[in-house]
């Protein structure tokens, strides 16, 4: 079963300074995190922001392409996750045909943000969400992970706790 969501926010992971979107359903009952690229995070933050450019960036170039061959985007779907990678496809109206594409989640999503088209999420994918496996990691990894977490920790301030979107 699909659940529609939205995008709550965009974060950053304290322990690899990696970007996060997270999604909620719309009842916010439910979250997903999705690790993705800096890249795809600034054209998802500018997009939640409205900020516009004056020559068109990839996913808006994307955008206008989809327009230009008088076709929609219906809904995104990110439909599994495996081996701790998101799959997602994105449904288009072309005339009376519909056509899924393959995609990242992030590409996705930017591209959704900027065509109102909804996102929604597999059942599955938010229960395997909870479950997801970092790996095998070293010693030393784990050290420098908790050295991190713990500066992090220790440096929050209470303004902080405001400050990151969930």
């Amino acid at each position: 079963m699909m659940v529609e969501m939205k995008v709550a926010g965009i974060t950053i992971d304290p322990l690899t300074s990696t970007p996060i979107v997270i999604l909620k359903d719309l009842e916010e009952k439910k979250a997903i995190p999705i690790w993705i690229g800096l890249f795809e995070a600034s054209a998802i933050a500018t997009r939640l922001e409205n900020v516009t450019f004056s020559r068109p960036m990839t996913h808006d170039l994307v955008k206008n392409i989809i327009e230009k061959l008088n076709a929609r985007l219906l809904k995104i779907e990110i439909v599994d996750l495996r081996n701790n990678t998101y799959f997602a496809e994105m449904h288009l109206a072309v005339g009376d045909d519909v056509i899924i594409v393959d995609s990242r989640p992030s590409d996705a999503i930017a591209i959704a943000l900027r065509m109102d088209a909804p996102i929604y999420v597999e059942e599955s994918v938010i229960d395997k969400s909870r479950n997801v496996d970092m790996g095998e990691q070293s010693e030393e990894f784990k050290k420098l992970r908790d050295q991190k977490l713990l500066e992090f920790l220790e440096n929050l301030s209470p303004e902080d706790f405001g400050k990151y979107k969930m």
